[in-house]
């Protein structure tokens, strides 16, 4: 029975995401009435999340280049750094938002297989993932079933894919209370001369569909990350794809050694758009290096799980575990053969030609013709700048009691209990990340994982940061931080900082308050960036982040997360971030004016943010990255662990308890001019920027002190390690005194119960 499209009007393309200057520019590009099918490539492919039109003019002002990166920003599937003796790191973190929000488990677990897929396509083998997760208020049921959705999505097809997944992190705040983040990154390892290209060329060179079967799930999951979520979203489920990370290991080891013989021309996943994001990238991009190119495919040929599918329905299809190959020519009956040992399909479907168009034939007609530029960044695709204006968020400033009103010990162990702050073991023992035995570090106990690379002496470090609130409260400030946060983390392990991805997180670019959060976070990214020297390889850019609250639609905390890759030169110098032998002494770097703004704390105690983020200063930041890498590779560190979230008081008790079993505590006496009545306070919850602990060996302070004041860094020897109790003294007098016990009491468990896992 031959199927009835509907009639393409403004009206139809309207309801497909498209403004009307949108649907003129199609009719001019195309000189006549799009075909159904042709409006639904165009509806994805001019979508926020494929074109970035509000957001690519802002994103060319990172930094993009470095003499490392073997890759542009955004040439590729993903980034790809030089590390030396012929190998390079693949590496790219994406976001899977609006899908984890209607069907936590699929959305989650799709996100971990799709950017997984973007590694592999690069001819790298994914050795290790991380993740970056925001929910509401664990006092809430439904987040309680998208946090558990969520982490068990991540687990179960990270864990049968086979890939270790080595690090993340977790916040809890109201404004993702309807709107969840899921930001999923993916690492690989590749050989330099075994690398492929996502291009489509050379004129005749067949082009295949390897994978599973093509459905109807995922159609328009594109556009349905380009738009609000709203109580309407839950009828979006047929738009949240279905992973199965068997098939994609086969796919995977297929794919790998496909590459290896050497006819893989060009190759690229089926990701947000499926088959018309492939075909129509892959041909831009081949039109980009030599000159013309195209691909001219019959979707009669592609294998389909579901009958009846429409040629719409094919092209917009997301099934998951699905790539495009392009062969060489007279040499695809070798890919096939590759594919078949392994027990995935792989078909011809079409072949690349030199018109420049993307050619879509269905039941031997043509459905749609479309010059392949015109649907890509640099090309036809739509590029926006908004209006961005300043509004400073309306947060009280905290009214702080003195200190001798307070009893700071109590506050100290119900802010190790804080949500964002408490231990995470319940997810991390969901995840393995011990699989392929190069873990050298345990899932959330180190500022960064580190895996060894086999067959040398280095290791990889690895880290996803981001402190979602300093952005809220001051954009430039809070952009620059989450790339300091996660190179000082980076550093603390030993490793030298190289290079970052990042997943930026907003509200709707149309209201000018969030595409003026968005800009400032980039500029301050992007000054952050060159100040370490750490270039932008690419990422993804994921708006329309909104949730109800108090019967109003808001936009979440701006959260531009941070993806970043270090090199450790001997894994025989890696930095743990616990304490190790009782007698040690505990050393502070930096000195910064304290404050409380931004706190956890001040969140906590006085239920407001503050006003401000912490100050940085990116000369003392670097300065800071170099000592803690330098005193590494001479093995004088024994210990490094940055202050961040929940200031010194959380930063030593992690140190002494977060290696369980530990018995190892502290002693400290911390100088103070004590000239204001919330000094102790500010001593044991600010969250100033730049400070790192470290331990060391006694006799090895002077040479410490000596490297330190070298690099003008402000160092002070503040206590030493002692076992079973904790101990802080501001001025010779006690301010707080725990046992380690009480510590990791306060510390672990605190998230399960906040959770109420037995009600899940």
């Amino acid at each position: 029975m031959k199927q009835t499209e509907p009639e393409v009007t403004l009206r139809l393309a309207e309801e497909h995401g498209l403004n009307a200057e949108e649907y003129g520019k199609i009719l001019g590009i195309l000189g006549r009435t799009p075909t159904f099918t042709e409006l639904g490539i165009f509806s994805v492919m001019w979508s926020e999340h494929c074109s970035y039109k509000n957001s690519i003019a802002v994103l060319k002002t990172l930094p993009r280049e470095g003499e490392s990166l073997l890759t542009g920003a955004g040439e590729e599937n993903a980034g790809l750094v030089d590390i030396g003796d012929n190998l390079a790191v693949a590496f790219k973190i994406e976001s899977h938002n609006h899908p984890s929000a209607v069907e936590p488990y699929q959305g989650a677990a799709t996100g971990v297989g799709g950017i997984h897929r973007d590694i592999f396509t690069m001819g790298a083998r994914p050795v290790a993932s991380l993740n970056s997760l925001r929910f509401g208020s664990p006092k809430d049921p439904r987040v309680r079933y998208l946090v558990d959705g969520v982490v068990r999505g991540i687990g179960d097809y990270g864990n049968s894919f086979g890939v270790p997944t080595v690090g993340g992190e977790i916040y809890f705040e109201e404004c993702y209370t309807g709107n969840p983040l899921v930001n999923a990154m993916s690492v690989g390892l590749v050989e330099h001369d075994k690398t492929v290209s996502a291009t489509a060329y050379g004129e005749g060179n067949p082009v295949l569909i390897v994978g599973s079967s093509t459905g109807r799930d995922g159609i328009h999951g594109a556009t349905f990350a380009s738009e609000d979520l709203s109580e309407a979203s839950e009828d979006k489920r047929p738009s949240v794809q279905v992973g199965d990370p068997f098939a994609e290991k086969l796919l995977l080891e297929a794919t790998l050694e496909a590459i290896a013989t050497g006819y893989v021309a060009g190759l690229q996943d089926m990701g947000a758009a499926g088959l018309t994001s492939s075909t129509s990238e892959m041909s831009a991009r081949g039109i980009e290096k030599y000159g013309s190119g195209g691909i001219e495919i019959d979707l009669d040929l592609v294998p389909a799980r579901e009958v009846g599918m429409s040629a719409y329905e094919i092209m917009l299809s997301e099934s998951q575990e699905r790539m495009l190959v392009v062969a060489k020519n007279g040499f695809e009956d070798r890919i096939i053969d590759v594919y078949r040992k392994w027990d995935v399909q792989a078909v011809v479907i079409g072949k690349v030609t030199s018109d420049n168009q993307i050619r879509i034939k269905h039941n031997s007609r043509v459905v749609a013709e479309i010059p392949a530029e015109s649907l890509v960044l640099g090309g036809g695709a739509p590029v926006y700048t908004r209006e961005a204006i300043e509004k400073k968020p309306a947060t009280p400033q905290a009214a702080l009691l003195p200190d001798d009103c307070l009893d700071l010990s109590a506050l100290s162990l119900a802010l190790l209990s804080r949500p964002s702050i408490a231990s995470k073991q319940w997810v991390y023992r969901q995840y393995d990340s011990m699989v392929q035995t190069n873990t050298l570090t345990e899932t959330g106990s180190t500022d960064a994982a580190v895996i060894r690379i086999k067959g040398s002496k280095k290791g990889l470090a690895m880290k996803t940061d981001c402190n979602s609130r300093y952005v809220y409260l001051n954009p430039l400030k809070g952009g620059m931080i989450a790339v300091a946060e996660c190179a000082r983390n980076i550093a603390c392990s030993g490793a030298r900082p190289l290079a970052i991805t990042n997943c930026l997180n907003f509200g709707n670019p149309y209201k000018p308050e969030v595409y003026f959060q968005f800009k400032k976070s980039v500029e301050g990214m992007g000054e952050a960036c060159r100040a370490f020297n750490t270039p932008v390889t690419g990422g993804n850019v994921s708006f329309y982040n909104e949730t109800f609250l108090n019967g109003e639609r808001t936009a979440i905390y701006p959260t531009p997360t941070i993806g970043m890759i270090g090199l450790l030169d001997d894994i025989g110098c890696l930095v743990g971030s616990t304490f190790t032998d009782a007698g040690d002494a505990i050393l502070l770097f930096g000195n910064p004016e304290l404050t409380l703004e931004g706190s956890e704390y001040l969140v906590m105690q006085y239920d407001t943010p503050g006003q401000d983020a912490p100050d940085i200063n990116l000369i003392d930041e670097k300065n800071l990255q170099d000592l803690l890498v330098g005193l590494a590779s001479k093995k004088l560190l024994k210990s490094a662990h940055d202050i961040s979230d929940g200031g010194l008081l959380t930063a030593l008790a992690e140190k002494a308890i977060m290696d369980k079993g530990s018995t190892r505590g502290f002693d400290i006496d911390i100088e103070d001019a004590a000239n204001n009545p919330c000094h102790i306070q500010q001593q044991l919850f600010s969250e100033a920027q730049g400070r790192v602990l470290v331990s060391i060996a006694p006799d090895a302070a002077r040479e410490v002190i000596a490297e330190a004041v070298q690099l003008n860094v402000p160092v002070r020897v503040i206590g030493k390690v002692v076992e079973n109790r904790a101990t802080i003294a501001i001025n010779g007098k006690t301010a707080v005194s725990f046992t380690t016990e009480e510590l990791a009491g306060a510390y672990f468990h605190a998230l399960e119960s906040a959770l109420h896992l037995d009600e899940l």
